[in-house]
C-alpha cells in the first residue's frame, strides 16, 4: 500500500487543481452578465404629446355690441348652418335706423329743391336775367345735394347692417362645443369680437396637433402610422395617420417644435376635443431581424483599449435625442464584446446597427443569432470588503 500513496496523492493533487481552475472559470464567467442575439419584429417611432382637436372649429362671435336679449343654443346642441344660435337686445339698432331714415329723406328733399333751383337758374341766364355766378351757385349746391343723399344712404346701410348683426346665426353645420355667454350679458365688440358659440363641424373626424422635437421631424413623413393613448381610455389603442407637417417652427425656453398634424377617426366619438395624446409615429418596422439589447451596445470594459475606445465613440452617432424611441442611427457601426464559451474575458466585435426602439436594436451585420454579448459586469464576490465610508469626510477613522 505504501507504493500506491504517491500516485494516490497525486491523482488528488490533480483532481484538486482541476476543481480550482473549473471554479476561477465559472467565477470569472458569473462576474459578466449577457444577453442572446434573437430575432423578431421591430418597430422605430417617434413619441411626442398632442391635443385632440375638430378639424374645422368655428368661433361665432358678435359684430356689434349690446346686451344678449336670447340664447337658441346650448353646450352639445346640434345646429344648421344660418340657424339663429342667439339674439342681441336690438332697439339702440332699431332707433339708429329710423334715425337714418328721417336723415336720408331730409336730404332727398333738399336734392329735390337743388334741382328745381338749378333748372330755374338756367332759365334765368338763357334770359339773360340771371348772372354766371348765380348759375354757378346753384349748380354746387345741387351737387351738394347729390352727395349728401348717397352719405344719407350710406348711414342707413350701416344701421340697418348693424341692426341685422343683433341675429346671430351659425355658419356651418356642426356642435356647440362652448358656449361663453349668459342672458343679459353685454358684450362689447370695440376692440375684438366677442366669443359667443364655438361650433365644431364634425367631431367624427378630429386631428391631433403634437409637438414634434426638431430633432425628430425628419424622419416624420406625410401617411404614416401613428398609435396614441389618452389618459381616458388608457388601456385602449387609437390609431391615426400624419396628414401634414407644418414647416413654421414653434419655439419655447429655446426648444424648437414643429406642429405634426395627425388625422383620426372618431366614429364611436369617444375622444373629446382638448384632450392631451400621447402620440407614437411610426417611422420604420421589419420583421424576423437580428436584434440586440442596447445595454450591449453601452458596455464599455474598464480596461479597453485606446484605439476601441475611440472607434467607439466615434461610431456612436445616436443617442436618444427628443422623442425618438430608437437610440441608433441606421446603418452605424458600433463596437460590442461577445463572451465565447469557455472565454474568462470578453473579446470586441465590429457590428454594423440599423433600427431601434429604445430597447432592441437591429443587428445588420457582424453577429448571427445565439450569439452571447455581454450587458453588464457584475462585482466580484472574492473582491475584499472596502471601510465604511465616513459621512462627514476625510475617510474612516481609527481610534485607539
Amino acid at each position: 500500500m505504501k507504493r500506491f500513496f504517491p500516485w494516490i496523492a497525486l491523482i488528488v493533487g490533480l483532481l484538486i487543481i482541476v476543481f480550482v481552475v473549473r471554479q476561477c472559470r465559472n467565477r470569472t464567467a458569473a462576474n459578466y452578465q449577457t444577453a442572446t442575439i434573437t430575432r423578431g419584429p421591430i418597430t422605430q417611432a417617434v413619441t411626442a404629446t398632442g391635443t385632440l382637436n375638430p378639424v374645422v372649429n368655428v368661433q361665432v362671435g358678435s359684430q356689434v355690441s349690446g346686451n344678449i336679449a336670447k340664447l337658441f343654443a346650448d353646450f352639445n346642441s346640434h345646429v344648421k348652418a344660418g340657424q339663429v344660435v342667439a339674439q342681441i337686445d336690438p332697439a339702440l339698432f332699431q332707433a339708429t335706423v329710423t334715425q337714418a331714415e328721417g336723415d336720408l329723406a331730409n336730404a332727398q328733399a333738399a336734392l329735390e329743391l337743388a334741382k328745381v333751383n338749378g333748372t330755374r337758374t338756367q332759365e334765368l341766364f338763357a334770359k339773360k336775367t340771371s348772372s354766371q355766378a348765380d348759375l354757378d351757385q346753384a349748380m354746387a349746391n345741387l351737387h351738394q345735394a347729390e352727395a349728401n343723399v348717397k352719405i344719407k344712404q350710406g348711414a342707413l346701410d350701416k344701421a340697418k347692417a348693424d341692426l341685422d348683426h343683433c341675429t346671430i346665426t351659425s355658419p356651418i353645420d356642426g356642435v356647440v362645443i362652448s358656449r361663453s355667454v349668459d342672458v343679459g350679458q353685454t358684450v362689447a365688440a370695440s376692440l375684438q369680437a366677442p366669443v359667443i358659440f364655438a361650433i365644431a363641424n364634425d367631431l367624427t373626424k378630429m386631428q391631433i396637433d403634437a409637438n414634434v422635437a426638431e430633432a425628430d421631424v425628419g424622419v416624420v413623413k406625410i401617411d404614416q402610422n401613428v398609435d396614441f393613448t389618452v389618459d381616458a381610455f388608457p388601456m385602449q389603442t387609437f390609431h391615426g395617420k400624419v396628414v401634414q407637417v407644418r414647416n413654421a417652427p414653434i419655439t419655447v425656453q429655446n426648444v424648437v417644435t414643429y406642429d405634426t398634424v395627425i388625422g383620426v377617426s372618431n366614429r364611436d366619438l369617444k375622444l373629446k376635443p382638448g384632450m392631451t395624446a400621447n402620440v407614437s409615429i411610426i417611422v420604420a418596422h421589419k420583421d424576423d431581424v437580428l436584434q440586440i439589447k442596447n445595454a450591449a451596445l453601452r458596455y464599455r470594459p474598464p480596461d479597453a483599449t485606446p484605439v476601441e475606445t475611440k472607434r467607439t465613440s466615434t461610431s456612436r452617432a445616436g443617442r436618444p435625442v427628443g422623442g425618438r424611441t430608437g437610440g441608433a442611427r441606421e446603418g452605424a457601426e458600433r463596437t460590442v464584446y461577445v463572451l465565447p464559451s469557455g472565454a474568462s474575458r470578453p473579446q470586441p466585435v465590429q457590428i454594423k446597427t440599423g433600427i431601434s426602439d429604445g430597447i432592441m436594436t437591429e443587428v445588420v451585420e457582424g453577429m448571427k443569432e445565439g450569439d452571447r454579448v455581454v450587458t453588464a459586469e457584475l462585482a466580484s464576490t472574492t473582491a475584499a470588503p472596502s471601510p465604511p465610508a465616513n459621512p462627514f469626510g476625510g475617510g474612516p477613522r481609527r481610534f485607539p
